[in-house]
């Protein structure tokens, strides 16, 4: 059931500035790696972006933040998905490798309607809406993104999970064929890439589902067909490509965590007090940013969503529950 309370950054959908505006306001700054990453593409990909499908969607202004969005570009050309490689350009360079139709997703473990799912089963584009939401890596830079799905609550509730259903656990595709990063010799990752939230944060009235951005069908470089997102946390819980969901009563063992457990927790909320062990959380870089204008803010407990979430973890250390 989606919960339409105001939150504290509640603003009118009339006052977030159109995509066109702050297109012709971005400032191309030489030396910047977005720019560079941007100039490298071939020409092929830029039409690809051109021409994804409309989605029509219902803003959700109790959902939205008032700041200045990332610029389209900037958000499908400088991403962190490792399937394809470690560059921030390779997804977009390597991600047109990946067919995402047809798609399906498993749904699996302590729920009444387990079973494979096509994705259009999954999703009613009836039922569509835009959220404007703060995206946090924990490399500390930052993006605003105007993305377009449903609630991960109203999935969750048409496979009735059963009350030992503690966690929900979810799953990137894995196919070396398509995913060049995943066939590398090199990788440290052990595929595939695996995430998983408690299932309150799960069900929560901010977790959503994202199956486009700015108003078109999801780019196979940020996610596509489907990913999660979740604001208050850092991007790497925000699971790509997902086919797979399971809901289970112990807490799944997710890649960052198993590869690196002192520097990535399983909770991954965004905290400026609990520095990384190489860097400091307490800052980050808003994009785009350039060498000369390096765009830095301070960083909020939560993302800024502390008003929403913060019952959530009531009552734990959170520098030792990172």
């Amino acid at each position: 059931m989606l919960i339409r309370n105001k939150p504290s950054w509640h603003i009118s959908h009339a006052e977030v500035t159109p995509e066109p505006v702050y297109l012709a306001r971005r400032q191309f700054m030489a030396g910047t790696l977005a720019t560079a990453t941007a100039l490298m593409l071939p020409a092929s990909l830029l039409a690809e972006e051109k021409g994804l499908r409309s989605l029509s969607a219902a803003p959700n202004p109790d959902y939205s933040t008032a700041e200045t969005k990332t610029p389209f570009s900037d958000v499908t050309r400088y991403n962190n998905f490792y399937e394809f490689g470690t560059g921030k350009g390779d997804p977009a360079r390597y991600a047109h490798e990946m067919q995402v139709e047809p798609w399906f997703v498993s749904v699996e473990g302590e729920c009444a309607r387990p079973g494979r799912y096509n994705l259009a089963d999954l999703i009613n584009e009836a039922a569509l809406e835009e959220r404007v939401y703060r995206l946090r890596c924990v490399e500390a830079w930052s993006m605003v993104i105007p993305w377009v799905g449903v609630p991960l609550a109203s999935l969750i509730e048409k496979f009735e999970p059963a009350p030992s259903a503690r966690y929900v656990y979810f799953e990137t595709l894995h196919d070396p064929a398509q995913m060049r990063g995943q066939r590398g010799r090199f990788s440290t990752i052990e595929w595939p890439y695996r995430e998983g939230l408690r299932m309150d944060e799960a069900v929560h009235p901010l977790t959503f589902v994202a199956v486009g951005l700015y108003g078109r069908v999801l780019p196979n470089q940020n996610g596509a067909p489907l990913r999660l997102v979740v604001p208050w946390k850092y991007g790497f819980k925000s699971i790509k490509s997902i086919v797979r969901i399971r809901f289970q009563a112990e807490r799944p063992k997710t890649t960052w965590e198993q590869m690196a457990p002192h520097e990535y927790g399983f909770y991954a909320n965004v905290n400026p007090h609990v520095d990384h062990p190489r860097w400091s959380q307490r800052r980050e870089r808003r994009l785009p940013s350039g060498l000369l204008s390096p765009n830095w803010m301070d960083t909020r407990l939560f993302n800024g969503y502390e008003a929403e979430v913060a019952h959530l973890y009531a009552g734990m250390n959170l520098a030792e529950h990172y």
